[in-house]
């Protein structure tokens, strides 16, 4: 059965995320041959239409507003309800990030319509459309459907494959003109945190560290690892707890949920909230000085040693590699 599907992209910086190319992946396997329509949400943000069409989109809508430059909850709702209203697609994506966990629960509402949220996987299977999902902080999966109405899902970054880039697909790019009103909040200014370069929650690379790095200039060797690496530090709450680093880096239960290729945690025992943040990485090396500690239960290669001694070695390897390569 084919569909028409909407995905919400979220840009940030004037640059699309690369969760939103992962939804649009997700979106072609619900929509089952039939269209995916693109949605964009913002000031200026027209221009970025056809590199959602590259990356596998059919068309493209826009709505753009002053009072859409910086994400509210009012204002995105507004808009992409009046996309709702004028395509009636039969599915819809977004992603599981902070703006899409804010976000979709709000259209669900509105729409009366049931949200599968923090899909890991998505497949067609007899006959229906499958989502995959973690529970219990991650220590179980469940598969979902949608038996009737709107397909509404959110993804979680770093789990579905993107399409790819293909710069000989062309489409439609149009507006739609939505008058925003009735704000109950205006954002003037954003001040990030957030440590410059990499997104934490799209890193293909995380290096995390914890109360084993000692103090603020302990994490210098890890982020110095995570440059050559090209990858982005985290933490545990016990390193943010003890004034080691912001809370934007908190990987963990009440933090962020990341699902990176490589994670690298340094100087962190293993407690159940940190791990329900991290155990879904693919390949998790973890450095402890504690033989015992409960990081390496999850670990799949682990490294019994000072980090301090064994990160500037790794860096120093991968620097060779990276010359060589």
């Amino acid at each position: 059965m084919s569909r028409k599907v909407l995905v919400l992209s979220e840009v940030r910086d004037g640059s699309l995320r690369n969760v939103s190319f992962e939804a649009i992946s997700a979106a072609r396997t619900v929509a089952e041959g039939g269209e995916v329509v693109g949605v964009l949400v913002g000031e200026s943000v027209s221009a970025l239409g056809s590199e959602l069409i590259q990356n596998g989109a059919d068309r493209v809508v826009v709505v753009e507003n002053e009072k859409l430059k910086q994400y509210t909850s009012d204002g995105f709702a507004q808009a992409l309800l009046a996309v709702v209203e004028q395509e009636k697609p039969e599915g819809l994506v977004l992603g599981h990030t902070a703006l899409g966990k804010d976000l979709a629960p709000r259209i669900a509402g509105k729409l009366s319509s049931g949200l599968i949220s923090d899909a890991t996987a998505v497949e067609a299977a007899g006959g229906n459309i499958v989502f995959t999902r973690p529970i219990y902080s991650g220590k179980a999966f469940e598969k979902k459907i949608v038996t009737d109405g709107l397909i509404f899902a959110t993804v979680r970054p770093n789990n579905i494959t993107p399409l790819g880039k293909d710069e000989s697909r062309t489409g439609e790019v149009s507006s739609l003109s939505v008058d925003i009103k009735d704000l109950r909040a205006i954002i003037k200014e954003v001040v990030r945190k957030a440590a410059e370069g990499v997104d934490l929650s799209e890193a293909k690379v995380v290096i995390s560290g914890g109360r084993g790095v000692k103090s603020a200039d302990g994490f210098a060797p890890l982020k110095e690892l995570a440059q050559v690496l090209g990858g982005a530090v985290g933490a545990s709450r016990g390193a943010c707890d003890a004034d080691y680093c912001d809370y934007s880096l908190q990987i963990g239960q009440t933090g962020k949920v990341v699902t990176p290729d490589l994670y690298i945690a340094c100087g962190i025992s293993g407690a159940i909230q940190h791990l329900a943040g991290m155990s879904n990485s693919k390949v998790i090396v973890a450095i402890n000085k504690d033989p015992e500690a409960n990081i390496f239960k999850v670990a799949d290669y682990g490294i019994v040693g000072d980090l301090f001694e064994v990160v500037p070695l790794l860096t120093e390897e991968f620097k060779k590699l990276k010359v060589h390569s």
